[in-house]
């Protein structure tokens, strides 16, 4: 039985509200060690997400989003 409220259900609502999330964030906000393997089962399923690497301090990051559909 899946729970309701999936990490995959709260994260896709989170960046349904035009926010972006990195790996960080999702662990620190959803308890979610593996934002990579949510962002492809919610791509799996049909939504528009996007990833682009970009810089936090010295590193390098994913940074996840959700397509905007063209006007």
């Amino acid at each position: 039985m899946k729970r309701l409220d999936s990490q995959c259900n709260r994260i896709l609502r989170y960046l349904q509200s035009g926010k972006t999330l990195t790996p960080l964030d999702a662990l620190r906000r959803f308890g979610c060690l593996r934002l990579g393997a949510r962002a492809y089962e919610l791509k799996r399923a049909g939504h528009p997400i996007q990833s682009k690497l970009v810089k936090r301090g010295s590193a390098h990051v994913a940074e996840y989003s959700l397509r905007r559909a063209a006007p």
